[in-house]
């Protein structure tokens, strides 16, 4: 049998493709697939080849959830022992940028997914939510915090207390994906906006994603500082040196990641 998670082919040089493959089961995350989204993501974020993933499941759907059937009698030990926070920070760690390509449906598990993603890139028809207390439980892969720093407060607490589903529509308008593109199109568009980021420089791709994530958390003049750093940083690349006198010299540059 195929693994639940498939590293594919290169899509186009520099870019990876993750796919969930679980059909059967809409792409519900039991921990092997959250194990092997994890084991991907960090050999990816050590791959001097690869300068973006693209992460993906069907056309149905990006990830329907948890799979309720494996956790649905287990206690707070089993819980505990079987460390999903970790893999999820894990997945969240990836130091290059991902971009989740989302059909169907991300919900739950699946949504927390996407949210761990730097661009999120949703079909027309796809639809996103945390249905957790529906099922008596709430948000754990920071749904609850994710959630609430992308769209505010109250839009969160609406859909975390009520469970309602999100349509790609009123995901885009609140801010909690970055395009809506019609479905065929869905995959292609993230493997494109992949691409763009592949021939850039990846120290500069990568000091960038960091400061946006640190700084969230930060207040403004920590943030502040971090960015002044990581800018000053990168005047000991090869690339600033390479970038800035293509700019000049009003050619094409060619980044090493140096």
């Amino acid at each position: 049998m195929a693994d639940p998670v498939v590293l594919l082919e290169r899509p186009a040089e520099g870019v990876a493709l993750i796919r969930i493959n679980r059909p059967e089961a809409r792409n519900a995350l039991n921990l092997e697939v959250r194990k092997l989204l994890a084991g991907h993501l960090a050999e990816l974020g050590e791959d001097t080849v690869t300068r973006a993933i693209v992460l993906t499941g069907s056309e149905k759907a990006f990830a329907a959830g948890a799979d309720i059937k494996e956790m649905a009698e287990a206690g707070t030990i089993e819980m505990l022992r079987r460390g999903v926070h970790k893999l999820w920070r894990a997945i969240a760690g990836c130091p290059k940028p991902v971009i989740a390509a989302v059909s169907g449906y991300a919900l739950g598990g699946g949504c927390e997914l996407a949210m761990t993603c730097d661009i999120i890139v949703a079909g027309e028809s796809a639809s996103f939510g945390q249905p957790e207390v529906r099922i008596g439980i709430i948000p754990g892969g920071g749904g609850t915090q994710r959630l609430a720093r992308a769209v505010g407060k109250y839009k969160a607490m609406k859909y975390i207390l009520t469970g309602e589903l999100i349509s790609a529509k009123e995901a885009f308008e609140m801010g909690l994906v970055s395009e809506v593109v019609p479905d065929p199109e869905v995959e292609g568009r993230a493997i494109d906006l992949a691409r763009q980021i592949a021939v850039l420089p990846p120290l500069a791709v990568q000091l960038a994603k960091e400061a946006v994530l640190a700084g969230m958390d930060a207040p403004l003049t920590s943030a502040l500082a971090l960015e002044a750093k990581s800018l000053q940083i990168l005047f000991s690349s090869q690339d600033q040196k390479e970038g800035m006198r293509a700019f000049i010299e009003k050619r094409k540059p060619k980044f090493s990641g140096r």
